[in-house]
């Protein structure tokens, strides 16, 4: 495992080499301390460029890289707002499709007023916004679905200044965790309902969107839907507080040369048709995998490992993503990339919520030192079982769990048992893991 979550500090996102060029070229235009922040928040947007195009998972499912679902918190004022710089230069074509889409409205509505009640009205037109405005209701949302299915099954975009939109979107709070989840698992919307023009449809939910909030109104917002599926299926991105260095940040210009270099990216991910495989990603994604077991091992958190199996599925999806990008071709820096992107959303889920997830509390501060803790890592180099009781003890852990953690750590081969000294000592792969 290259990263330790258990930490209170970000897990450091890598350099970004060979194949990751789109992703270098979009933080150039941001100041350097929402490098790591937007990351994450690219994805969804770049995935809603595609359509027509599906990718085999290592489960041997296929899925689309649609249901991509971002959600950046910051503090007031800790320069959110370069997301939606990034959001315009992206879809400046969905822009441009969606006012000619308008205007097909537009001109409708004026021959439906211009016609006398004696005579036949002419029928709504077909239209589909791929871009949908932040403040769109709930009947919008699902007819716009209904339109992006009929017309060539297209991903729309939603980009969210606030959490407390999707409640809007959603048709209210109480509708947000299955909302979310069709959302995410590309499922119907389960909407089929008369209405005065007859019955509605039941669209296959292709969405991706991304969310701001501050962190209060982050953990208000999820607070009661932690356990539920919701949670895990949203990628966290969280930035904390900056120090107090009295610097301005700069952010670039997005000008007619960047637009150039972004429309070719652009174009690539327009022309993605068929189904893919990606055996050095698959591979990839079956190791973190094991990773995260290894992790939940040897914190002994089910959460954390709960949390792990959807934070690979998003992160695999960026990474068929990043193959298109880079010409249908796969690298290491890619690699490390995409691994960095799960560890990035635990450690981000983790910081906010980890307090939520055991006990009741209201700051981001104390959810960060109640996360889950690495027992190996508190253990000396040769220990006991009563010394590991002991602190199992400590955090609230029963007891009776030591020796079949020991096993674990036995059977992963992290740590090796003597008859001759009764003490169980670390092994070198794991003393050594993160040269």
């Amino acid at each position: 495992m290259k990263y330790d979550i258990t930490k209170s500090s970000s897990p450091k996102m890598p350099e970004l080499g060979k194949g990751t060029e789109c992703i270098k070229l979009m933080l150039s235009q941001t100041s350097k301390d929402m490098h790591q922040p937007l990351v994450p928040m690219l994805f969804p947007i770049f995935g809603a460029h595609m359509s027509g195009v599906e990718f085999q998972y290592p489960d041997q499912t296929w899925k689309e890289p649609c249901g991509l679902m971002a959600n950046l918190v910051a503090e007031s004022g800790g320069n959110k707002g370069q997301l939606s710089n990034l959001v315009e230069a992206l879809c400046r074509d969905f822009r441009t499709h969606d006012e000619m889409e308008l205007q097909k409205l537009v001109e409708w509505q004026r021959q439906v007023k211009t016609r006398s009640s004696n005579k036949e009205k002419p029928n709504r037109p077909e239209v589909a916004f791929w871009f949908p405005p932040a403040d769109v209701t709930n009947a919008a949302f699902i007819q716009n679905a209904m339109a992006c299915e009929a017309l060539g099954d297209r991903t729309q975009y939603l980009n969210l200044p606030e959490v407390e939109m999707a409640d809007r979107m959603c048709g209210g709070h109480r509708q947000i965790s299955q909302m979310l989840r069709n959302i995410y698992d590309r499922q119907r919307a389960g909407a089929l309902r008369a209405t005065a023009d007859g019955v509605t449809g039941n669209p296959i939910l292709r969405v991706n969107f991304t969310i701001s909030s501050t962190p209060y109104a982050t953990r208000k917002f999820y607070k009661n839907d932690l356990f539920n599926g919701t949670f895990g299926r949203m990628v966290f991105s969280y930035k904390p507080r900056s120090k107090r260095d009295g610097r301005i940040p700069r952010q670039g210009r997005y000008d007619a040369t960047f637009m150039k270099s972004l429309d070719e990216y652009l174009l690539r991910l327009d022309l993605c048709k068929g189904r893919f495989i990606i055996p050095r990603l698959n591979k990839l994604i079956d190791q973190l995998a094991q990773d995260m077991a290894t992790l939940a091992d040897l914190t002994d958190d089910d959460v954390l490992w709960d949390m792990s199996k959807r934070a690979l599925v998003s992160a695999w999806k960026s990474g068929c993503i990043l193959w298109v990008l880079n010409n249908q071709t796969w690298t290491k820096p890619m690699g490390e990339l995409v691994e960095w992107l799960v560890y990035h959303d635990i450690w981000s889920k983790l910081s906010l919520f980890a307090d939520l997830l055991n006990v009741e509390a209201s700051v981001t501060d104390e959810a960060a030192k109640r996360g889950p803790k690495n027992m190996l890592d508190q253990l000396p180099d040769s220990f006991t079982q009563i010394q590991l009781e002991v602190l199992r003890s400590t955090l609230g852990k029963s007891v009776e769990g030591s020796k079949k953690q020991i096993n674990v750590w036995t059977n992963r081969g992290l740590v090796e048992f003597s008859p001759e000294t009764g003490l169980y000592t670390k092994t070198e792969a794991y003393l050594n893991r993160d040269k």
